[in-house]
C-alpha cells in the first residue's frame, strides 16, 4: 500500500514537470528556461527536482516529446490499418496530418505541445530528439513509404526540399493555430479539423506542383 502510494506520487510529480516544462518551453524557448524556473513552476520545493526525475533538459525534451507521439504515432497506426495499399496521395497525406491535429483537438485549448515542436526543431541537437521519437516511428516510416509511392515522378533534390516544406508548413500551421487559440484571435479555420483540411490540401498542391528547371 505504501509503496504505491509512494510510485503514484512520483507519477503526479513527473507529471507536473512535464506539463510546465511543456508549457515555459512553448512558450520562451528551450535554453531560456532553466531546471530551476520548471522545478517552481511545477511547484516543487526541491529546485533539483527536474534533475532527480528526468536527468538532463534533453532527457526532458525527449520525455515531453515521447508522451505526445506516443498517441499520435498510435492513431497514425489505425490510420494505416484503414488505407491498406491505396494510392490517393490526398489518404497518404492525411495520415501524416490528421494524427496529430486531432491529438491537438482532443487536449483541448489551451495547449502547447505545437509550439514547443516549432522551438524544439530550431535546435540542430534537439531536432535530432524529435526525430528519433517521431519521424523515425515504424507508423510515421509507414506512411512515408504509401506517401512515396503515390507521389509524382521528381528530381531528388526537388523531393528532399519539397518533403523539408511540407514538414515545416504542418509545423508551423499547427503552432500558429495553437498560438491564437491560447491568445483568443482570430483563426483562418473554425476547427482542428479543418485546419487539417486546409494543410492537406495545400501539401497534396504542394507535391504535385510542376518543377520549373534551374537556369
Amino acid at each position: 500500500m505504501q509503496r504505491t502510494a509512494r510510485a503514484e506520487q512520483v507519477g503526479e510529480t513527473r507529471e507536473r514537470i512535464l506539463n510546465a516544462a511543456e508549457r515555459l518551453f512553448a512558450e520562451r524557448g528551450v535554453h531560456a528556461v532553466s531546471n530551476r524556473r520548471v522545478s517552481e513552476a511545477a511547484q516543487q520545493g526541491n529546485n533539483a527536482a527536474v534533475g532527480y526525475h528526468f536527468g538532463t533538459k534533453a532527457d526532458l525534451v525527449r520525455a515531453i516529446t515521447r508522451k505526445h507521439t506516443r498517441r499520435i504515432e498510435e492513431a497514425r497506426a489505425r490510420r494505416l490499418g484503414e488505407i491498406g495499399d491505396r494510392t490517393d496521395i490526398g489518404e497518404w497525406v492525411a495520415c501524416l496530418v490528421r494524427p496529430t491535429t486531432e491529438h491537438l483537438a482532443d487536449l483541448g485549448s489551451p495547449t502547447w505541445f505545437a509550439r514547443f515542436c516549432a522551438q524544439v526543431m530550431t535546435d540542430p541537437a534537439l531536432w535530432e530528439i524529435m526525430a528519433e521519437e517521431s519521424l523515425a516511428s515504424p507508423p510515421m516510416l509507414r506512411t512515408l513509404e504509401g506517401l512515396n509511392r503515390c507521389l509524382p515522378d521528381l528530381p531528388a533534390d526537388v523531393h528532399v526540399e519539397r518533403g523539408a516544406m511540407a514538414r515545416d508548413l504542418i509545423l508551423h500551421t499547427c503552432a500558429e493555430r495553437e498560438r491564437a487559440l491560447a491568445e483568443n484571435t482570430a483563426t483562418p479555420r473554425t476547427s482542428w479539423h479543418a485546419t487539417a483540411t486546409g494543410l492537406i490540401d495545400a501539401i497534396v498542391g504542394l507535391w504535385t506542383a510542376p518543377v520549373t528547371p534551374c537556369r
